[in-house]
């Protein structure tokens, strides 16, 4: 089933709420579309608040659950998501968050260890809260951190601010 990872852990690392005053399904939505447009930009550390990671820059790549594997979040696969979410809202939706990380040195860019989280979200009304499950890596970012910065971004997205 599209959005639902079938092993996901039950032991999670870090849980983060928000409250919304939108429908659950254009939270969703959104949800959706700010995952899709974090895949594979570089961000610097300031950008996600990692001054641990100065002349960093780091990299996103998600992907969303169908049943027991993950589809890389590209345009196609996000497309397809807003279709199913426009008629009817999951209830949860599990994405594969890896964080790669490169110390830029000049123009000589040094790959750093990778984290990889599983991120469940689960929608109820006006509320969304995001389960964190580090799976492997060196933690540069902490399981709180992305769960706060989904939220942060998220919120950014409905008032229009990048």
């Amino acid at each position: 089933m599209l959005g639902l990872y079938d092993n996901f852990p039950e032991n999670i690392h870090s849980i983060a709420s928000f409250t919304f005053s939108v429908p659950s399904r254009k939270l969703q939505e959104k949800l959706v579309q700010v995952l899709y447009e974090m895949n594979s930009r570089a961000f610097n550390s300031e950008e996600i608040d990692q001054r641990g990671l100065r002349e960093c820059a780091i990299v996103f790549e998600t992907g969303v659950a169908e049943s027991g594997s993950f589809n890389y979040l590209d345009q196609t696969e996000a497309r397809k998501l807003q279709e199913v979410v426009k008629r009817e809202p999951l209830r949860i939706l599990d994405f594969f968050l890896s964080v790669r990380y490169y110390r830029i040195n000049g123009e000589k860019k040094t790959p750093l260890r990778f984290d990889y989280f599983l991120v469940r979200t689960i929608l109820k009304e006006n509320f969304l809260e995001i389960r964190i499950f580090h799976e492997r890596g060196p933690r540069y970012i902490s399981p709180e951190d992305i769960g706060n910065l989904l939220g942060e971004r998220v919120k950014r997205a409905y008032r229009g601010k990048p």
